[in-house]
């Protein structure tokens, strides 16, 4: 049985989140992609402008590997 079940649920719960906010980035950068004028502003929000809203999107899903990993070592020392 598994002392972490609270620390397991807070990591599914920033899963969804970080999963959520990269929908949420990925539509919104388009959105955004499609408001700017001109070509060069245009290609400069899906060069730097996505990859940098995808990439802080992904900040919950890894805090939340990383709970799910600190779960798992407590699981681990627990059981010996």
């Amino acid at each position: 049985m598994t002392h972490y079940g609270t620390l397991r649920a807070w990591a599914f719960i920033a899963m969804l989140v970080g999963v959520f906010g990269m929908i949420a980035a990925f539509i919104g950068s388009i959105v955004w992609a499609f408001e700017v004028d001109g070509f060069w502003q245009t290609l400069g929000v899906l060069c730097i402008g996505l990859p940098v809203a995808i990439f802080l999107a992904t900040i919950p899903i890894a805090l939340s590997q990383a709970m799910r990993a600190i779960a798992d070592v407590g699981d681990t020392v627990s059981a010996r």
